[in-house]
């Protein structure tokens, strides 16, 4: 059996999975699973399975798959033979480590390789805290509730975005290309994912940050203009989880926990 990652590319870190994956050539089996579908939504057409090297087609969810693949139950999950793993940090790495990709991706040089485990390390607290509310304040929330959240809520979100976005360009991108030099690594790749979530939802943090905007730019050249914007795609599209019918139970079940957060 072949190798076989369970993505779905709503997901953040599942889109840093394709994309090294496909950036880097590796042979993979695309397993569509539908978060929002399986565990949030209730009705949304199905997407698909496909393979590596080609776009997502019409297919069924692997949602019951990928529980079978990782103990916790959550995307993104990789399944190679026997093997099986969880978690994008050490899915990257496996990767990187048995496809041999360039030293770029992960240095053997152990400073720089360093710097990447600095960012990785620093991102979960900082960028991965705060860029994903934006998507359940300006969107998720809403579609639950009936109702948008106040405004105070996204700002409060932005501001704690905004000081991370100053400590990233500040601490980690300076005046280099990339984080750690003059080549794209697993540290930018993690990075760029997080920051187009607002982005998906009309909060545009590239706007008015000129250093930011152009290391997007070299990320996006690094990996292909194409695959980027296919693996982001989904997220660019989000507002039209909108026109989704939510299953009655479900929506009865968890509007009273999020009408929490209207308050």
């Amino acid at each position: 059996m072949g190798l076989e990652l369970y993505l779905d590319l709503l997901s953040q870190p599942c889109r840093s999975i394709y994309i090294f994956a496909r950036t880097n050539n590796i042979p993979f089996e695309f397993k569509h699973v539908e978060l929002f579908k399986d565990s949030v939504l209730g009705k949304k057409p199905a997407a698909a399975a496909a393979s590596g090297a080609e776009r997502p087609r019409t297919g069924p969810s692997n949602s019951e798959g990928a529980g079978k693949i990782s103990l916790l139950k959550k995307v993104p999950a990789l399944k190679d033979g026997d093997f099986t793993l969880a978690e994008c940090t050490a899915i990257l790495l496996y990767l990187s480590r048995k496809y041999n990709t360039p030293d770029h991706w992960y240095p053997s040089d152990i400073k720089k390789r360093a710097q990447v485990d600095e960012y990785l390390s620093w991102h979960h607290a900082n960028i991965r805290a705060n860029a994903p509310k934006t998507m359940w304040i300006k969107v998720l929330i809403p579609l639950f509730t009936g109702q948008p959240l106040p405004s105070e809520k996204l700002q409060e979100v932005m501001e704690g975005l905004s000081a991370s976005l100053k400590q990233f360009e500040e601490r980690f991108l300076q005046d280099k290309a990339f984080i750690i030099g003059s080549e794209i690594s697993l540290a930018d790749l993690v990075a760029i994912v997080e920051l187009m979530q607002p982005v998906g939802v009309g909060c545009d943090i590239f706007e008015d940050r000129p250093r930011l905007m152009e290391w997007r730019k070299r990320v996006e050249e690094a990996v292909g203009k194409e695959l980027f914007f296919q693996a982001h795609e989904m997220i660019l599209n989000i507002k039209e989880l909108s026109n989704i019918q939510i299953d009655p139970q479900l929506k009865e079940h968890l509007a009273p926990v999020l009408m929490k957060m209207l308050k």
